[in-house]
């Protein structure tokens, strides 16, 4: 299938792509469940609670068993008192990871990277090469496509590319075996080298 390819000028022509990469079906259930794991499973456990033993109270009984006409307690740390301790506290070794298999991860990649066809936001480029670690350098050429923010996937990042880019707020450059569900579904627009399209191809299709 064809694909618009731009060139340094941000003249457009086309490109062949492969149809199992980039011509499947949306499957919106799919990408859905790749996007929530992949935000889980960056998750931390970063909450802590207390329970009933670790909560700071008295260990003392607070009233006598019989004739107060209050239900019995043995001691206020109680998870039912007011400032006792949780009954499931959360704790910061808390697992949020939810599993992927591979085959499902391959078809939900193959499916975004096809809606991002569909809709027109992705685009093949020649390359990303830069002679200098100059944001300006970098800007421009993004200014030649027209695109002002982009999710980049160079078949290789080299030093000047990375220093080039890295204080764009608005620009995430990659490499392909770094690419991952949300910055695909996040970014307005997706550049792709040629060189980049044969790794996805390999990784992917």
């Amino acid at each position: 299938m064809q694909v618009e390819l731009l060139n340094e000028q941000g003249q457009a022509s086309t490109f062949e792509v492969p149809e199992a990469l980039f011509g499947r079906d949306y499957n919106e259930s799919l990408i859905h469940q790749l996007v929530v794991a992949y935000q889980a499973n960056a998750r931390l456990g970063t909450r802590a609670q207390k329970d009933r033993s670790t909560v700071k109270h008295s260990t003392k009984k607070p009233f006598r068993q019989k004739g107060t006409g209050n239900a019995r307690a043995g001691m206020t740390s109680s998870p039912i008192w007011r400032g006792g301790g949780k009954v499931f506290p959360n704790t910061p070794d808390e697992n949020f990871a939810q599993k992927v298999n591979k085959k499902q991860y391959r078809a939900g990649i193959a499916s975004i990277l096809s809606k991002l066809v569909a809709d027109g936001r992705l685009s093949v480029v020649e390359d990303f090469k830069l002679d200098s670690p100059k944001t300006k350098a970098f800007v421009s050429k993004l200014k030649n496509l027209k695109v002002d923010s982009a999710l980049v996937i160079a078949d290789e990042v080299d030093e000047n590319l990375h220093l080039a880019s890295r204080n764009l707020a608005n620009v995430f450059v990659i490499e392909p075996r770094y690419v991952d569900p949300l910055s695909l579904v996040h970014f307005k627009k997706v550049l792709v080298t040629k060189g980049a399209v044969d790794k996805l191809k390999e990784m992917f299709a």
